[in-house]
């Protein structure tokens, strides 16, 4: 267990599995960092902006911070880190979660059927992934103590929405195996951790849009919340670095924690449902 409650960055957590994944943390009493864009009603398609997200984490009992900042540009990104070592002095996990989802995304269409800007995904989602982590690494390093988690998910590894979708978890799922490489030894662990189908505004959305296509979704969802709890129980497991660099299922790890959601679910794995796992990264290195 931490000493003091541990500071956390959640990009992206205006709504969905970053507002789900600050709250779950702020229930654990941790000071919580939420990033986003969205400032008020109206900024997105979607309720919900980062200061209601920050209330709701100091509500269960953490602390939340809200920072707007745009995880397209540097310049904002660099000025959330200079921020947090101002006011903190230190990092002890950063949940890489930013990434541009539009409502096309779900439409029906060939990729370049589609608007152009669903390629936005790979900037903000795995380039933002990369510079929050490259910003966070000299801190972590410099307290020999860290945590870096992707959130990702079993389109990695099978076509779901597309190929920048795809493109985006996999490229994180890549990314937590290599970092974890330069990590070694240095008490910071990566690790990418895939959710399952997670009951937000946009799949309740999607869900409504066509309830017999998606029923099936009825008892496989998990909360957003759920993967909050997950990560607490993977930042205080002592075993963290033998982990380190691994793609890992949600739902597993929940098993091993002996984790349930909300109303006592276990959500079931993709690995037993449709045979699907990760990745496994070869050894080999090459510098």
């Amino acid at each position: 267990m931490q000493d003091k409650a541990p500071v956390v960055l959640v990009t992206g957590a205006s709504r969905g599995a970053g507002r789900g994944i600050a709250i779950g943390l702020g229930a654990h009493g941790c000071t919580v960092y939420v990033t986003g864009r969205s400032e008020k009603a109206g900024d997105a398609t979607l309720p919900g902006t980062i200061y209601e997200t920050a209330e709701a984490v100091t509500a269960v009992g953490g602390q939340g911070i809200a920072v707007r900042c745009d995880h397209g540009d540097d310049r904002d990104v660099e000025a959330l880190f200079e921020q947090i070592r101002r006011e903190q002095g230190r990092l002890d996990l950063l949940v890489n979660n930013a990434a541009s989802i539009y409502d096309e995304l779900t439409h029906p269409g060939h990729f370049w059927e589609k608007p152009l800007k669903l390629a936005d995904i790979i900037n903000v989602g795995v380039r933002s992934s990369y510079v929050a982590s490259w910003l966070a690494a000299p801190m972590m390093v410099e307290q020999g103590k860290g945590l870096i988690v992707f959130t990702s998910g079993s389109g990695a590894v099978h076509y779901v929405y597309g190929p920048g979708y795809g493109a985006h978890k996999a490229g994180v799922d890549k990314m937590a195996a290599d970092m974890a490489v330069d990590f070694k030894g240095s008490g910071v662990a990566t690790l990418s951790v895939w959710m399952g189908a997670l009951l937000t505004d946009r799949l309740q959305m999607v869900m409504d849009s066509d309830p017999m296509k998606y029923a099936y979704l009825k008892d496989t969802v998990e909360t957003p919340e759920f993967t909050g709890h997950i990560i607490w129980a993977l930042l205080n497991d002592p075993k963290i670095a033998e982990l380190s660099g691994q793609t890992v299922i949600g739902a597993e790890m929940a098993r091993t924690y002996r984790l349930l959601d909300q109303g006592g679910r276990q959500p079931p794995s993709p690995r037993d449902t449709a045979g699907i796992a990760p990745h496994v990264q070869h050894p080999r290195i090459i510098r």
